[in-house]
């Protein structure tokens, strides 16, 4: 009887497969799920006429051994931070579970072409997470890692890291490195190793070629479409991941990537506007305030949940506004307005900032009354920030600043890219 992890031919009444047996429901004992040679899953149902052979049995999980470095001369020296997330996982066929690989060594070991086009300097793992798992310690722990690299010799630095929530970890890394000089790649991958259609690898390429190039900025190494053709370089303050699973998920928002990159080293520079690279030394504000809240406003969304966040102590609020920057002020029943709730938070000292619900565009309270009337409350309207870029920008600048005046002066101030003065036609669905 074939058991987890063995590898079998079944042939059915239709057709014949191979592939790893993976576990299956109890509820579904007449099913057989296989992981085909393609990555990809399938159960067949298990009748008088399914013959299985067993052409390989399971004999555990091996770790890939470590692999040895050898310094090319006249190859950058880029510095590996490996965080954990589905580019540095694979199947464990024991569970059935997707788990982290066992070292960073390993991750390379799927990808040696990475040695080809930079020297490792260093391969560092702070910590193992699914990016759902993290929080702003993580991200200041990062942050520093980085830091401390640049400033003794690395050219560049690469960071490995889950996808759902790569973006936030962009912003942060753009808030808290000052005086950036050099290229920081952060890299993700929306399927895991072992399947046939893992994107991991050419992200990482990607980004070695991105930790060559000119471009001193934090910059999101996804796939641009869903086939291997080419990725983008966009900045960490203007990425979004916009899809579940496709690979190309990410997207600049607003704004156009840096660049495109091919695997073979090619960069095509589509938006000018970047620091460039050069020899100086980066500094590192990593503090953050996490008494501060990102919320959605929906209709008929009870403003009581702000006098929640009050009553916590939260120092500022990230309100996500309907269309040019609204929410209920006038609606038919009283109890629903917005506008009392945020008066009330507001004269308890806390920041109440709005962004764009829509994601793409941007706020303006001088168009509607009822925008008007949340402006002269004292709502700050921050344009076509991105809700999420906002609330990692509001932590930052609230762990910093004390005074709400100088704070708003702050969030107002474009520090990473994260407000663009014009939003061309061409950015949008790019």
């Amino acid at each position: 009887m074939a058991k987890v992890g063995d590898r079998v031919k079944v042939q059915s009444s239709d057709t014949n497969y191979e592939g790893t047996v993976i576990p299956s429901s109890d509820k579904q004992k007449d099913v057989l799920m296989l992981k085909l040679n393609s990555g990809y899953n399938i159960g067949i149902k298990i009748d008088k006429n399914t013959k299985i052979n067993i052409i390989g049995e399971f004999s555990g999980i091996k770790a890939s051994p470590p692999e040895k470095y050898s310094h090319k001369p006249g190859l950058p020296n880029v510095t590996l931070i490996a965080t954990g997330g589905t580019i540095g996982s694979k199947v464990d066929y024991k569970t059935g579970a997707v788990h982290m690989l066992m070292s960073p060594d390993e991750l390379i070991a799927n990808v040696p072409e990475l040695t080809e086009i930079v020297n490792l300097k260093k391969i560092l793992r702070p910590f193992s997470l699914a990016s759902e798992d993290m929080s702003s310690a993580e991200w200041q722990k990062i942050a520093e890692e980085v830091e401390k690299e640049l400033n003794s010799g690395a050219d560049g630095v690469i960071v490995t890291h889950g996808t759902d929530t790569l973006h936030y970890t962009g912003a942060a890394l753009s808030f808290m490195l000052k005086n950036l000089s050099k290229p920081i790649a952060i890299v993700g991958g929306q399927r895991s190793s072992d399947r046939g259609s893992f994107d991991g690898a050419m992200n990482l390429i990607c980004a070695a070629h991105y930790c060559k190039s000119n471009i001193a900025e934090v910059a999101i190494i996804m796939h641009a479409e869903p086939s291997d053709s080419y990725c983008f370089a966009i900045r960490g303050t203007k990425a979004r991941k916009m899809h579940t699973s496709r690979r190309d998920a990410f997207r600049p928002i607003n704004d156009l990537p840096f660049a495109k990159i091919w695997k073979d080293g090619r960069i095509e520079i589509i938006n000018k506007n970047f620091r460039e690279r050069k020899d100086t030394k980066v500094s590192v504000e990593s503090r953050f305030e996490n008494k501060i809240a990102l919320i959605k406003y929906f209709p008929g969304a009870d403003p009581a949940i702000l006098d929640y966040f009050v009553k916590e102590k939260y120092k500022g609020m990230i309100i996500e506004a309907t269309g040019l920057g609204h929410v209920a002020v006038q609606p038919l029943n009283k109890k629903n307005s917005w506008l009392g709730a945020i008066k009330n938070a507001i004269a308890k000292g806390v920041l109440v900032c709005f962004a764009p619900q829509t994601i793409y565009g941007r706020l303006d309270p001088f168009v509607y009354s009822n925008a008007r009337m949340l402006h002269d409350a004292g709502v700050l309207y921050l344009g076509d920030m991105l809700p999420e870029t906002a609330y990692v920008k509001l932590g930052h600048v609230l762990a910093y600043e004390k005074h709400i005046e100088q704070a708003k002066k702050m969030m107002l101030e474009n520090m990473a890219g994260e407000i663009n003065e014009k939003i061309s036609e061409e950015s949008f669905l790019y």
